[in-house]
């Protein structure tokens, strides 16, 4: 049996898909990416003989919206395996948008995902992960690396996991109190896997729901998602769970707002083990006119040390980011 190692799925962009002005809600993006590589990882998981799996979201890494997508738009998502180590599988994701009346095409997304499998048997059992062939030595060895990079990253955001984001009593404009906000949902069969956890893309689109409601209250004018930090999912959320989506703004830059959001799940039919932090990522938006283009955003206003610290942190990432951009323009 010869299971392909690309999948693609195209799929109509409807208004439920969209924000009020016709972009595409980047958390819906995240979610058609997170589908594609979720089928593809568990295709190729279940192709040797043994307990049957499913491939579970593990991380996403950084992930830039280099252009709109509108209502009436085909995205074309494409997912490729590129690694595999024992216990996790690498995937490649494009997205491409076709404008299907004058049949011009944009790429808007490329991300990459890990993924690892669990055993439909047992649900802590994870599966060794089928090797793959590499086009060359260079292409394994690229791969390595990243899977080492990617370990290391999973383990220093696992420290910040202890922080909350508390409720401020009349806030003042353009503070972090102002704009932060949550969001409660109770995991229901439609949001899990055939395993009963929450599939990775609904938890992505949950989180930049959140951070869009950030974005959009500090800025009040309308938002996009400009792009994601890397998404750690530290442990999975089971059907029956009330998760809470928290977000707050910690950077802003002239034209862009850095919102961090954490995801904290609570079993309420164990109770007694309480609550825990399932996800951490930091998205950034940019404000928009009416027409689409980028407008100034407001400089974010700060109250204390620990708000100050954050700020730094962000601008740190801002700059790296942005070096990054200028390097990979000059390469090309």
């Amino acid at each position: 049996l010869h299971i392909p190692k690309k999948t693609h799925q195209p799929k109509v962009m409807r208004p439920d898909d969209a924000n009020i002005v016709g972009n595409v809600h980047g958390g819906t993006i995240l979610k058609m990416i997170e589908e594609a590589g979720g089928i593809i990882s568990t295709r190729h998981c279940n192709t040797q003989p043994g307990d049957r799996c499913v491939a579970a979201l593990a991380r996403v890494e950084r992930t830039d919206f280099l252009h709109p997508m509108f209502i009436g738009e085909v995205a074309h998502v494409s997912a490729e395996i590129t690694y595999t180590s024992k216990h996790s599988v690498e995937v490649q994701v494009n997205v491409l948008a076709e404008n299907i009346l004058t049949g011009a095409k944009k790429v808007t997304n490329k991300a990459t995902l890990w993924y690892v499998p669990f055993s439909l048997q047992n649900v802590d059992k994870i599966i060794e992960v089928p090797p793959i062939e590499y086009a060359s030595l260079e292409q394994e060895e690229e791969g390595k690396k990243h899977y080492e990079a990617q370990k290391l990253e999973r383990l220093e955001t696992k420290e910040r996991n202890g922080e909350m984001i508390q409720p401020v009593l009349s806030p003042e404009p353009f503070t972090v109190g102002i704009s932060q906000s949550s969001l409660i949902h109770l995991v229901g069969p439609s949001d899990c896997t055939l395993l009963g956890f929450v599939h990775g893309g609904v938890t992505m689109k949950l989180m930049d729901e959140v951070a869009g409601i950030v974005a959009a209250r500090h800025c009040k004018t309308n938002i996009v998602t400009a792009s994601v930090d890397a998404i750690n999912f530290h442990r999975k959320i089971k059907k029956g769970c009330v998760v809470t989506v928290s977000g707050r703004m910690t950077f802003t830059s002239n034209k862009s707002m850095e919102i961090e959001v954490f995801v904290d799940a609570d079993n309420l039919v164990e109770a007694d083990k309480g609550q825990y932090r399932a996800v951490t990522a930091f998205f950034t938006y940019i404000s928009l006119d009416r027409e689409g283009k980028p407008l100034p955003v407001p400089p974010l206003k700060i109250e204390n040390e620990e708000e100050q610290k954050r700020f730094e942190e962000g601008k740190s990432r801002y700059l790296q980011n942005k070096a990054k951009r200028l390097a990979e323009k000059e390469r090309q």
